[in-house]
């Protein structure tokens, strides 16, 4: 019988996330609201099925948990 993905590896990406904006992240590999903090909101509103109401949905839970995006070379 096949295990279960340990919670570390479940998502916890926000309810509200359009199903675009999902496969848009997993298509760079992230599925949990930390591994965000490596990208600039720049990066992420860059990827193919992410707009501005994904960023604000994905922003808004990394500040309700203490994280926040990468500053851009362009942002600095």
């Amino acid at each position: 019988m096949a295990r279960k993905q340990q919670h570390s590896e479940q998502s916890d990406l926000p309810a509200g996330l359009g199903k675009p904006a999902q496969r848009a992240l997993a298509s760079v590999g992230i599925v949990r609201l930390a591994q965000l903090a490596a990208f600039s909101e720049r990066e992420i509103l860059s990827l193919h099925g992410m707009g501005p109401k994904a960023l604000e949905t994905l922003r808004q839970a990394m500040v309700e948990r203490g994280i926040s995006f990468t500053q851009s070379a362009e942002d600095a």
